[in-house]
């Protein structure tokens, strides 16, 4: 069962989320080692596959790089849950095929180690270790499309 990883703070940044001085690579196993590592130096070695970020307000704000999704994607994240995105990351996220949540004060509800599943067509973030629900408007069938295809350069070739 995936593990929150839970930051009480608004404003993480894309050089938080990946720091310019690793931005050599594209490669998202490489970007991974130093993803968040400004923010936690430890995330890299206690994340594990399926894991989940939770986050406060405007999470992904700075630059538009799409490095920030790939190293998040490289640490084998399954989803952020955030009370807002900044729009360049919330659209660099769906377009590299990576789930977004935006859930509203969940950041003060979810513990760090929560056990959680998202269902991302429901609008439901089930915390198994709490056995509590918070609801989430649902991404548009379009964007969760976009995210099942792996992102948008498979979905335009699916098509």
């Amino acid at each position: 069962m995936p593990k929150a990883h839970v930051y009480l703070r608004d404003n993480v940044n894309t050089d938080e989320i990946i720091p310019a001085r690793h931005l050599n690579t594209d490669d998202e196993a490489e970007l991974a080692k130093f993803c968040l590592e400004d923010l936690d130096p430890r995330f890299a070695s206690k994340v594990a596959p399926g894991d989940i970020i939770v986050a406060g307000n405007d999470f992904g704000c700075g630059s538009s790089r799409e490095h920030a999704v790939w190293s998040i994607r490289g640490a084998k994240v399954s989803a952020v849950i955030a009370s807002s995105f900044a729009r360049i990351f919330y659209r660099n996220s769906i377009n590299c095929g990576f789930l977004v949540v935006e859930c509203p004060g969940a950041n003060e509800k979810i513990k760090d180690g929560d056990e959680l599943e998202i269902n991302a067509r429901k609008g439901v973030i089930t915390n198994k270790t709490r056995n509590e629900t918070y609801n989430f408007v649902p991404l548009p069938d379009f964007a969760l499309e976009i995210i099942d295809d792996g992102g948008l350069l498979n979905h335009i070739a699916k098509k």
